[in-house]
């Protein structure tokens, strides 16, 4: 047999307070003027009771399902873009919300069908997002309710936009090469990312070339040389090979992402130069790669769960003006990064 439904009226008798007193502690409406033995009692009585607030009452009452849409290509499907998802939740359940998820799998399909059925459930807003940074043309349907784009720009400007902050990065993996004096023979691998299925390159591959090379020109300085690759491991393998092969030994490399990293690492240890002794390697996205790697890979994190709960927040507070926010990345310190002799 079903149990009875614990009611606000329930936790009001328990508590000895009248139900718009109860009613406002629970809700955390108005309850600076209510004293703190009084809200006290009201808590005490919720938790001993079992009281849980009727959500579908309490829509109809503040004209809001306390929903949150997420729509994307593939976040909650990748191990590491998944974190924004994390982020994106855990700051909706600390609103008291509920986020809801779909995913069309596929980069160039705009999710029309999965915005619709989200407007169907009438969410209080959505948040658009991608897996990698990147432009995007979202469908019509998507201005009809507040909305943020993750990880992604549109040229609608329809709402802000989180992304990483990627040329700031590419400046502090300059900086910290440059601080420990590699002011000469330092190569950025990965480049642009500039390659048959990304002939323009990528967001991220610009935005960190561009911090770079701006960091190195403010101190007069620039670097010995940089390569468009696929950010894999073969192809810094072979590219730092050949760096290795037809020049004086280099100082450091930059490399685009820990992938390339390892396979630097592979070409250096082939070459019996050891990592920092005689080369500094530092790198983007600290996967676990970057950790497990020996000596550990100094590596700029991609701030994925910061994103999320930003993305959240925004729509939360109103705050859909167009706008883009970078959230900075943090720079995780290991061994790979040594002082040149």
């Amino acid at each position: 047999m079903r149990q009875k439904r614990v009611t606000l009226s329930d936790v009001a008798r328990e508590a000895g307070v009248s139900m718009t007193t109860a009613s406002f502690v629970l809700s955390h409406q108005d309850s600076k003027r209510i004293s703190a033995a009084t809200q006290d009692r009201v808590w005490d009585a919720s938790r001993k009771l079992g009281y849980r607030p009727n959500l579908a009452a309490r829509s109809l009452r503040v004209n809001s399902t306390m929903t949150v849409g997420m729509i994307s290509d593939r976040i909650a499907a990748t191990q590491y873009a998944g974190e924004m998802v994390r982020g994106a939740i855990d700051a909706a359940t600390r609103a008291g919300r509920v986020l809801l998820i779909a995913e069309t799998e596929d980069e160039s399909a705009g999710g029309a069908e999965h915005i619709e059925a989200m407007l169907d459930r009438q969410v209080d807003g959505l948040i658009y997002g991608s897996m990698y940074t990147r432009d995007v043309k979202p469908p019509a349907s998507l201005r009809s309710v507040p909305h943020v784009f993750l990880n992604c720009l549109s040229p609608t400007k329809t709402g802000p936009a989180v992304i990483p902050d990627e040329c700031e990065a590419g400046k502090l993996a300059a900086t910290t090469l440059l601080d420990n004096g590699h002011t000469t023979g330092v190569y950025y691998i990965g480049g642009r990312h500039v390659t048959t299925g990304s002939p323009r390159g990528i967001f991220a591959g610009h935005e960190r070339a561009r911090g770079i090379g701006e960091e190195f020109s403010a101190r007069g300085l620039s670097l010995a040389g940089t390569t468009d690759c696929e950010w894999l491991p073969p192809e810094g393998y072979r590219v730092a090979r050949e760096v290795l092969r037809t020049g004086p030994v280099p100082t450091a490399f930059i490399c685009a992402n820990d992938r390339l990293a390892l396979g630097v690492y592979q070409a250096l240890q082939d070459a019996a130069l050891s990592v920092p002794g005689d080369v500094s390697v530092i790198s983007f996205d600290d996967s676990e790669l970057a950790a497990w790697l020996r000596p550990g890979l100094t590596s700029i994190a991609l701030p994925h769960y910061d994103m999320g709960t930003k993305a959240v927040e925004l729509l939360l507070e109103n705050r859909t003006e167009p706008a883009v926010h970078r959230c900075p990345m943090p720079l995780s310190t290991r061994e790979s990064v040594g002082q040149r002799r």
